[in-house]
């Protein structure tokens, strides 16, 4: 009887775990889930059907209280973000080093490496070329969010 217990105790533990402190593990869920069954499963075959019927439904309700708990819109809610931020926003998909801008490398491009841009370090890539560092480069635009210059 003690060893029933225990599993529904550490099934429903790991279940209430699982929703209310780790959602998304599922894990601790299923493993839960598991001491559950493994419990009842053990309440039919040592204490009997009727004893079993009552686990069943003990350890169902329980778990239906812990999900209904967790579950809940305001539980919900804590694990929600609601900061907003109000900060400038880097938009990668906006070229901010236009087409025909001309930079220094700082390493080597082979055929990526670092291009400083005024005061802005940056990565960049080549075509396929080599370009030393210190040597200077031009933009000729910017492809799937990589700046790609040409030695100039």
């Amino acid at each position: 009887m003690l060893t029933v217990a225990l599993l529904l105790l550490f099934g429903l533990l790991f279940l209430a775990a699982e929703v209310v402190f780790i959602p998304g593990t599922t894990v601790v869920g299923f493993a839960g889930f598991v001491l559950l069954a493994v419990g009842v499963w053990l309440g039919y075959r040592d204490l009997g059907t009727p004893a079993g019927h009552y686990t069943l439904a003990g350890a169902g309700a329980l778990a239906g209280v812990v999900l209904y708990l967790g579950l809940r819109p305001k539980n919900l809610a804590r694990a929600a973000l609601h900061a907003v931020s109000a900060g400038p926003m880097h938009d990668a998909r906006r070229p901010d080093v236009p087409a025909g801008t001309v930079g220094r490398t700082l390493s080597a491009l082979r055929p990526a490496g670092t291009v400083l841009f005024g005061e802005e370090r940056r990565e960049a890539v080549t075509r396929g070329e080599f370009v030393d560092a210190g040597r200077a480069v031009r933009v000729l635009g910017i492809e799937q969010n990589r700046i790609v210059v040409e030695g100039a």
